[in-house]
């Protein structure tokens, strides 16, 4: 299923997308005065090794262009598809090749922005839209990295202890707004105040040099990431300090 009213909204001045094999989205758009690759996944599809090999191939081959073109990816789908199948046929490393052709299309040189409109969760949601420069959440949008059930499982702690540490730490708990706290989301936007299209382009102007990432500085700014930015301050300046001893020795 396309997504026509997210289209319509951040691509007024029309756009080529078309929906391909395992829901994928693909196509070209106006924002601005720019023209963007645009590329997704759409219909709450689960991220399995066929989706991301087919979405990796088509970053690849936009990084291979040589264009520098902007890519916007549209994303909805569930979570990783987690079938005995999909794990026996190496499904981790189809995931870690699709984020990181994601990430080498920033590094070469493509601004990279990812519009969350649906579901999103676990490997799927690491492997696309937090692989990109810039995550936006619109209506509809329900990012994960994983629910509390889940969690519950996995620490042994109760549903109840994880719900009351959600409330006061938002790495816990699931939803836009607690993302939005760790930095994660960049901005929250609404496809009904017609202003999705203007905000888009102004993020795409927004060059990121040399693969900054500032997620971490916003999450300090937000109170949901309270030491992540001054960890990696305090990494890189280590870092600094032994290429000086090692240049003067």
């Amino acid at each position: 299923m396309m997504p026509d009213n997210l289209l319509s909204a951040l691509f007024p001045e029309g756009h080529t997308l078309s929906l391909g094999a395992e829901n994928t989205l693909s196509g070209r758009a106006k924002s601005g005065s720019r023209e963007v690759e645009v590329l997704g996944i759409s219909g709450g599809t689960p991220l399995g090794p066929e989706t991301a090999i087919i979405l990796a191939g088509r970053v690849l081959g936009i990084v291979q262009s040589g264009s520098k073109a902007p890519i916007v990816f549209l994303i909805d789908t569930a979570s990783q598809r987690m079938t005995r199948r999909d794990e026996m046929l190496g499904l981790n490393e189809y995931l870690a090749h699709l984020a990181k052709s994601i990430m080498l299309a920033g590094f070469e040189g493509h601004r990279t922005i990812s519009v969350l409109y649906g579901t999103a969760a676990a490997g799927a949601l690491i492997a696309t839209a937090l692989a990109t420069q810039t995550m936006v959440a619109v209506d509809g949008a329900h990012p994960s990295v994983m629910d509390l059930p889940s969690i519950a499982r996995v620490t042994k702690l109760s549903l109840d202890v994880l719900t009351e540490k959600a409330k006061k730490t938002p790495v816990f708990a699931p939803g836009v707004e607690p993302l939005a706290a760790t930095g994660a989301v960049t901005a929250i936007w609404s496809l009904s105040d017609g202003h999705c299209n203007e905000r888009l382009s102004a993020l795409l102007a927004d060059e990121v040099t040399d693969g900054a990432d500032i997620r971490d500085l916003l999450g300090a700014s937000r109170g949901g990431r309270k030491v992540a930015a001054e960890v990696a301050k305090r990494v890189q300046e280590a870092f600094s300090q032994t290429i000086v001893s090692e240049k003067a020795r």
